[in-house]
């Protein structure tokens, strides 16, 4: 099993990012085509992302501070429904705010997308989150990959 870790600042408010994590429309504002959300301990996580049916449940709601969701996707063996976890850490960094993620208990195989796919994911986030001027603010938001430690593939 592989992890991944990577951290971006974005230029918005932790409540504000907190939204785009807990609500099903500020989750499609930056991922996904489809999303159904119970943000309570316990509750349902459901996002289907460019045709993968990302399934699995809120482990951990504290806002505007922390989001913990378990992670998988229906129908696979490999990498069933709630398998991995995936930590959202918020930080206020000046007028904006610090984004640690830690996506653990990847399968081998799947970090080197979940890599790419986080990055890609988060710079959408960092300027949706920003709101309507973020075009501007975008070229702003940094984003940095922790060492991988031998964990997993690169």
């Amino acid at each position: 099993m592989a992890d991944y870790s990577c951290s971006i600042d974005i230029d918005a408010a932790p409540t504000v990012v907190f939204e785009h994590l807990v609500t099903a429309d500020g989750l499609l504002a930056w991922m996904g085509q489809h999303a159904e959300v119970d943000p309570t301990p316990g509750g349902r996580f459901v996002l289907d992302v460019n045709g993968a049916a990302i399934r699995g449940a809120y482990l951990t709601v504290d806002p505007p501070n922390r989001v913990v969701v378990s992670w998988g996707m229906a129908g696979s063996e490999e990498f069933p429904p709630g398998s991995s976890r995936v930590e959202f850490t918020l930080t206020p960094n000046g007028s904006g705010t610090r984004l640690d993620l830690t996506h653990t208990e990847l399968p081998d195989a799947q970090r080197p997308g979940y890599a790419t796919g986080w990055s890609h994911f988060l710079a959408i986030l960092a300027e949706r989150a920003s709101g309507p001027s973020s075009a501007a603010r975008s070229s702003t938001a940094s984003m940095r990959a922790a060492p991988d430690h031998g964990r997993g593939p690169t």
